[in-house]
């Protein structure tokens, strides 16, 4: 067969792994988890995926006889190849045996709020190598899975999924914090287990509006609204003029 025939039939097999690849990453995908099992099937399937797409690649390439004579002498002297690439990987294959570490152990799961090295957010994905955290203004920590797995996090909702809204405003010590506490309190009257109080006395007065909510994604749209019906409480009370 000639050399360019055995790269066709390669290439051919090559796409169809990742076909098959694709397939089993979207069938995989189809399925509603709870949180904690959600984590564990989304490292699973990235592995798969990563695993049969490697097995297709190196198949493919073995078609071609010039590979396979190559093949056979890297096996020849695999012990050394096996090091250096042991040596150069070493970071990489300890991100990616960390990430299946957090999968099983769950220190951290998909939608937890978690504190990292001084930063807030929702853990949005944990890949095979690296996990990212959505932060309050939409941008990414990008953290290696082998610093998660060894460095003490902050995790708000390990035990709960249940999360919370809050707003802190300032009102004037000349103001009667009372009445303002009274309005929000009958503002927040409709809200899950809502609560307000005054924090600080400090040039002014920090009064804290808080609300529960059934998952982080619903605490932030809850906040974004409570700034805005806040504000207008303590305008219509006369409070802010």
């Amino acid at each position: 067969m000639p050399f360019w025939h055995r790269l066709i039939v390669a290439g051919i097999v090559f796409i169809g792994v990742s076909i098959v690849a694709r397939i089993v990453d979207w069938r995989m995908s189809r399925k509603e988890l709870a949180p904690e099992m959600a984590t564990r099937y989304r490292v699973l399937r990235r592995s798969t995926t990563a695993v049969i797409i490697v097995v297709g690649f190196f198949s493919a390439l073995l078609v071609i006889p010039q590979v396979r004579a190559v093949a056979g002498g890297l096996l020849a002297s695999s012990a050394v190849i096996g090091l250096i690439v042991g040596f150069a990987s070493q970071r990489t294959l300890g991100n990616f045996v960390a990430g299946l570490l957090i999968a099983i152990a769950q220190p951290i799961r998909l939608g937890d709020r978690v504190d990292y090295a001084g930063e807030s957010g929702v853990v949005e994905d944990i890949g095979l190598t690296y996990t990212f955290i959505r932060t309050a203004d939409e941008a990414r920590i990008v953290v290696p899975n082998e610093k998660l797995a060894s460095d003490t996090i902050r995790n708000s909702t390990i035990r709960s999924r249940e999360s919370f809204a809050e707003v802190k405003v300032q009102v004037p010590l000349s103001a009667d914090l009372g009445a303002a506490v009274d309005a929000l309190n009958e503002e927040l009257a409709p809200e899950r287990d809502s609560s307000v109080y005054v924090s600080a006395l400090d040039g002014n007065a920090t009064v804290v509006v808080r609300a529960n909510a059934p998952d982080e994604d619903s605490a932030q749209r809850l906040e974004r609204d409570l700034r805005v019906r806040v504000h207008r409480r303590l305008r219509a009370s006369g409070i802010w003029r």
